[in-house]
């Protein structure tokens, strides 16, 4: 019996993007929280993290970069904070304190009030008059805010890299987001502060989570300003983090159905494997069972069928009618029987790229009742070969590119999706009803007009041969045996989520953190794909037993 109570409370984590942001700030200056209470609350928020991670600051000099926006402030107010614990902060503000407005110039009224020294720093024949009688022990850089878009004015990128320049051997905290970084893409624009530390405020933002910005960012740190939840769930975001805790409906024992047998937890088909790449079908296969299906069939041709199952007698197997080597160019009666019983299709993995495999994805494709259906690898590209096939792409059907199959889909380059993977998921979505995953470090999983929903790790377990195959499996997994506590919880969330991308969504995640805990065993990689699709339940199991602080992102 599933416990609706707890789905109830199921929510993705926001990213809001900067516009989204400001609209919190505003409703909660409607309900009664201003501005300057935020700003207190982030500038404690920050000082807690700071204390905690480095908690011998007494005495020590700590530099403030103070900018003319909201992060100035927020910096003006910490530093309060810093001289109360015995610190000995200086804050360098770019701006003359008497043309601060709003919130920021109260609270540097407040800090100098309260004894806290300011220096005014200046920009003069393309240099700063940076304090040169006693470095820091922390740069905290307030400087600019995820308002920012770049690229930076030359001044500001002449003082980004002075400071930068200063960093070896100091700590550099960023609040907010290190500045000069696109808050929404993660990128520098062109270069932007270097922190040890960055501390989010209300939720992280888009661009932070993303592994390529993770050498400006720092290990990231996200708190609370007291916005309430009425207020950050009233209104979808852009964007949602996909970690840890998108599993946790997956994770409890007392939500498995009672009295069950072996179709209670579903049926998935594999149509791949054709002869010489039976491992593909049958990584694609176990990963299914692992993750939680109750029978799964794999169907090839004829010659291609021992390879699939490996030794795995659970595999069960179908050798397709009237072939030996190669793909019926039709559906037989008996396939298609077996097609509709099934509760999730996996298309693609070791299909091949031949003229047979595209008639037969091209029967398959026209069968008036087909269930949920992922299409990877071979698939993906039989479907660039033939774009109007794009047109039996169904809502519930999930597709999981790499860069270079989604290059040929789109008619591009993969260093090309690479470049701009927003835009080219973007592009993706308008090719289809269906789920996009556009793989790779950060996998960004979208639906036509849905949220964003992003994956924040980079596993370098998973960059082996066979990872996509287990993917896949775990997709066609997750469709046929966890159907149920997936549809409801999409159910929950704010924004109309179709179950097959929250499910796609859940997937990504749990493919992500199976390779991750590899890391303990293969910290230097070396392991296999195999090893991945058999760590897939026991990471369920350990989020289950609240052990997320070995797989959560990013602390």
């Amino acid at each position: 019996m599933i416990d609706s109570s707890f789905i109830s409370q199921f929510q993705l984590p926001p990213l809001p993007f900067p516009q989204e942001v400001r609209a919190w700030d505003r409703d909660a200056e409607a309900l009664g929280l201003p501005e300057i209470l935020l700003m207190e609350n982030a500038a404690k928020a920050a000082f807690d993290v700071i204390h905690e991670q480095y908690p011998d600051i007494a005495g020590k000099v700590i530099w403030l970069i103070m900018g003319s926006g909201n992060n100035g402030g927020d910096a003006a107010c910490l530093a309060r904070y810093l001289l109360d614990a015995g610190a000995r902060p200086l804050v360098l503000h770019t701006k003359a304190l008497g043309q601060l407005k709003g919130a920021s110039g109260q609270h540097a009224k407040v800090a100098k009030a309260s004894g806290v020294p300011f220096y005014r720093l200046r920009y003069h024949r393309g240099g700063w008059n940076l304090p040169d009688n006693s470095l820091p022990y922390i740069i905290i850089d307030g400087l600019l805010g995820i308002g920012f878009c770049g690229p930076l004015r030359s001044d500001v990128l002449t003082l980004v890299e002075a400071l930068n320049s200063l960093a070896p051997g100091r700590v550099v905290v960023a609040l907010d987001v290190p500045s000069g970084l696109d808050a929404c893409m993660g990128k520098p624009m062109p270069t932007a502060v270097r922190a040890d530390l960055t501390i989010s405020f209300a939720a992280a933002k888009p661009g932070i989570v993303l592994p390529c910005a993770k050498t400006w960012t720092g290990s990231v740190h996200v708190c609370g300003i007291g916005i309430p939840a009425a207020i950050r769930s009233k209104e979808r975001c852009s964007a949602y983090l996909l970690d840890v805790q998108c599993l946790s409906p997956l994770t409890r024992r007392s939500d498995l159905p009672e009295n069950s047998f072996k179709n209670t937890f579903g049926h998935v088909l594999i149509l791949g494997g054709a002869p010489g790449y039976g491992g593909a079908a049958h990584l694609a296969a176990r990963a299914a069972l692992r993750t939680g299906a109750g029978l799964v069939t794999a169907a090839a041709p004829a010659a291609a069928v021992a390879g699939i199952k490996c030794g795995w007698p659970e595999i069960m197997t179908l050798a397709l009618e009237n072939t030996e080597q190669h793909w019926p160019s039709s559906i037989s009666p008996r396939l298609e029987s077996l097609i509709t019983s099934c509760t999730s299709l996996v298309v693609g993995p070791g299909m091949g790229r031949g003229q047979d495999g595209a008639e037969f994805l091209h029967a398959l494709l026209t069968l008036s009742h087909r269930p949920p259906t992922v299409f990877d690898a071979d698939a993906l590209a039989l479907l660039a070969y033939d774009p109007k096939l794009f047109a039996k792409v169904r809502e519930e059907d999930i597709l999981t590119p790499h860069p270079g199959e989604a290059g040929m889909l789109l008619g591009q380059t993969a260093q090309a999706v690479q470049a701009d993977r927003w835009a080219a998921l973007e592009k993706l979505c308008a090719c289809s009803h269906g789920v996009n995953v556009l793989k790779g470090a950060g996998t960004m999983v979208r639906q036509s007009a849905s949220p964003i929903l992003i994956c924040p790790y980079d596993i370098p377990q998973l960059a082996v041969g066979g990872s996509g195959d287990v993917l896949a499996g775990c997709l066609g997994g997750l469709l046929a045996s966890r159907s149920e506590i997936i549809q409801k919880c999409s159910a929950e969330l704010i924004w109309g989520c179709h179950p097959s991308l929250l499910t796609a969504g859940m997937g990504v995640a749990l493919h992500a953190l199976a390779g991750r805990s590899l890391a303990q065993q293969w910290p230097l990689r070396g392991n296999t794909s195999t090893e991945t699709a058999d760590a897939l339940p026991r990471v369920l199991q350990r989020i289950g037993e609240n052990q997320e602080d070995i797989l959560s992102w990013s602390k």
